[in-house]
């Protein structure tokens, strides 16, 4: 039985871990990787950004899917990310966003 809860929790710290690193690549792409980087345009609190020609996220607080969509295609003015950013860099930026709004 104590090996069994141990791998439980094992399990749960690695998931957790995992979840850590795509908000941590996400932070990255969101105010590093991305030209133009997404902080130039929207204010979010925890990257530190205080964009004012887009949506304020902090305010919006948009799902994984609604951050995915914008990037997959733009949305108003904001360009599509499609062909500059991975899927992988586009879902850890959507992951990083939702994440961070409801923090």
């Amino acid at each position: 039985m104590r090996q069994v809860a141990v791998a439980v929790v094992l399990a749960l710290c690695s998931t957790l871990a995992g979840a850590d690193d795509l908000f941590d690549e996400g932070k990255k792409v969101f105010t590093e990787q991305a030209q133009p980087s997404c902080s130039i345009c929207h204010t979010l609190g925890d990257a530190g950004s205080t964009g004012a020609i887009g949506p304020n996220l902090n305010e919006l607080q948009p799902t994984e899917d609604q951050v995915l969509n914008a990037l997959n295609g733009g949305i108003g003015v904001m360009p599509d990310f499609s062909e500059t950013l991975s899927q992988e860099q586009m879902k850890a930026v959507a992951h990083y966003v939702a994440t961070a709004v409801n923090r």
